[in-house]
């Protein structure tokens, strides 16, 4: 556990180095509640408070989608990976720093979705619902740094800074993270369920509402985190394999 902090320090001296990678995170939830949940749904309190909901998951999807996808990509790039790989303490503490790290930020990027609606809109939560979305925060961002490490873990930099900008608004939009609750339009409503997205928004939904949560979402969730852990490792694999064999 000691190892797994000292390299979630490190992750964070890195990022927090570079301002700009921490704002990128968390302007387009925040920029999409002002353009979009503020004039529209600002008044309505369930709505407002559902519509906050969203734009946290959609902060979750980003930050993690691109700060696993691109910086692992990246950090593949750098002499210093291959160097901590050799290390006797294995990978696991690399890992799990990376993912603290990755939470800790995911957090952060939160803080101007969260205060703009307090301050902007009529959404409105209680402790306890306050206290099992921060919980339910790091629930729903597990598909989405698996989906992130199999992306950053397979490609170079450059294409995973494409593949990561190509599967995001697809998903976003597919799992109905910019519309309020069951009012999309038919055919996003159709294929909803099947992708993490609409499981991962469904539970915040529940978190901070009452929204009744649909057996098909969280079933093809589980199986997501199924596949993209599964990805996720065989990407792992090969280029530990293609840079140490």
């Amino acid at each position: 556990m000691q190892l797994a902090l000292i390299h979630a320090r490190y992750q964070l001296l890195e990022i927090v180095r570079i301002p700009v990678a921490v704002f990128g995170s968390a302007f387009f939830p925040a920029a999409a509640m002002l353009f979009f949940v503020v004039p529209f749904a600002g008044k309505d309190p369930v709505a407002a408070t559902f519509a906050t909901a969203s734009m946290v998951t959609f902060s979750v999807m980003s930050a993690n989608i691109f700060q696993y996808g691109v910086g692992v990509a990246e950090d593949r790039d750098q002499p210093w990976n291959p160097y901590t790989r050799t290390l006797p303490a294995g990978s696991a503490p690399r890992f799990a720093g990376r993912v603290l790290a990755g939470l800790a930020l995911t957090y952060l990027s939160l803080v101007p979705v969260v205060v703009i609606g307090a301050t902007l809109t009529e959404a409105r939560i209680t402790a306890p619902a306050f206290l099992l979305a921060l919980v339910t925060v790091a629930l729903v961002s597990v598909p989405f740094t698996l989906m992130g490490l199999a992306i950053g873990y397979s490609l170079p930099s450059k294409a995973a800074i494409v593949v990561a900008q190509v599967v995001f608004f697809p998903l976003a939009f597919g799992g109905g993270l910019l519309t309020a609750p069951d009012q999309a339009p038919a055919f996003i409503e159709a294929i909803a369920p099947y992708l993490p997205t609409r499981g991962a928004v469904e539970l915040m939904w529940a978190a901070v509402g009452d929204y009744p949560l649909n057996p098909l979402s969280m079933a093809m969730l589980g199986v997501w985190v199924v596949v993209l852990a599964a990805l996720a490792g065989w990407a792992y694999r090969r280029d530990e394999g293609r840079r140490f064999s």
